[in-house]
């Protein structure tokens, strides 16, 4: 009992990160991470997700595939990007759960802790609950339409004229 007494404040103490160590990050959203939390990014996984998000120009990593969603936020991210009208030509999902290195590396590549996670031209829009927000209140839509990532309206058809 002795022992444990005296150990565990002194365990406790180490285990701590210091302060000169906190203050030392320049950005600060990486503050409010101790040294246990704070996993760097390799530079292969960051390669491998910069190559990914710019394989098209709509990008969602999600859990499983759009034909079958491991999770209902995924299944929800991609309801909401075909009812959008997204052209699957320009459309690329990717699944996170085939690779822990990419599920662990892209949190820290957007700073978003949640899969699915959408972009567009590169650009990280978020994750379901922010595309739930857009698609609801218009600007989602908005959105990939001034990017060009939506199916082609068709032209309307000729009709013979009648002679």
């Amino acid at each position: 009992m002795l022992s444990r007494t005296l150990i565990s404040p002194a365990f406790r103490h180490a285990s701590r990160p210091s302060r000169s160590m906190a203050v030392s990050f320049t950005q600060p959203h990486l503050m409010r991470l101790t040294v246990s939390q704070l996993r760097l990014l390799s530079t292969e996984t960051r390669a491998a997700i910069d190559k990914a998000v710019a394989s098209k120009p709509v990008v969602l990593f999600m859990k499983g595939t759009p034909e079958i969603p491991q999770c209902g936020f995924s299944r929800a991210s991609i309801q909401i990007l075909g009812l959008q009208g997204v052209d699957p030509n320009k459309f690329s999902a990717f699944n996170v759960l085939e690779d822990e290195e990419l599920r662990q590396g892209l949190k820290e590549y957007s700073d978003w802790p949640t899969i699915p996670q959408l972009y567009v031209e590169k650009e990280f829009v978020g994750g379901c609950d922010i595309l739930m927000s857009m698609h609801q209140n218009g600007e989602l839509s908005k959105m990939l339409e001034e990017k060009g990532v939506l199916v082609p309206a068709e032209a309307p058809s000729e009709t013979p004229s009648q002679a």
